[in-house]
């Protein structure tokens, strides 16, 4: 049975960079990238807003883009669980953080899957946002608040250090403490 990897981390932590390297390390290597689920919406899509998306009580997104981006994870868990099933190394990436860490256990409940989270320090992300010129994150305190109140499982990395490719060599390296889901052998 082909591996799942579920690559996790803040906004300009490597995710995507990181997984599309894994992916092409496998014969059959595919990457679901959640943003692009979001991005199918082509009517009434509803991108997370820091100040209006937000229930201060409990951090979760709520109202409409709660609900988009519950259905992103589920159904990029969903295509991911179809290549694995048809041989392909899959991985998925998304922020998944805080009360988001329980929704991708119930949405992969009976599949082994590699959980990695990125973890750059943020002078790191702040110097790849200014590369990006994609401007400020708003949502960094929330997602790093969100990361520190999550189980500390799968495989952690402080990759501030390494290039995309060193991190890959790293999960690969490593793989055996990202793995989650699994049955005891």
């Amino acid at each position: 049975m082909a591996d799942l990897f579920v690559i996790s981390g803040n906004q300009a932590a490597g995710k995507t960079t990181v997984a599309n390297l894994l992916a092409e390390r496998f014969p059959r290597g595919v990457h679901v990238e959640a943003d692009d689920l979001q991005r199918m919406i082509v009517s009434g899509c509803r991108w997370p807003d820091i100040s209006d998306d937000i229930d201060v009580a409990t951090g979760r997104v709520i109202g409409e883009a709660g609900a988009q981006l519950t259905a992103r994870l589920r159904n990029a868990c969903l295509l991911s669980r179809s290549f694995v099933g048809e041989g392909f190394t899959t991985v998925l990436t998304d922020i998944i953080v805080g009360w988001r860490f329980q929704e991708l256990m119930g949405n992969l409940a009976g599949v082994p899957f590699h959980f990695v989270m990125l973890r750059p320090s943020v002078e790191v992300l702040h110097q790849r946002e200014r590369e990006r010129a994609s401007g400020s994150n708003e949502w960094e305190e929330h997602i790093e608040g969100g990361i520190e109140e999550m189980p500390h499982v799968g495989l952690w990395l402080d990759t501030r250090a390494w290039t995309a490719s060193e991190t890959v060599d790293e999960i690969l390296n490593r793989r055996s403490e990202g793995l989650v889901g699994a049955q005891p052998r």
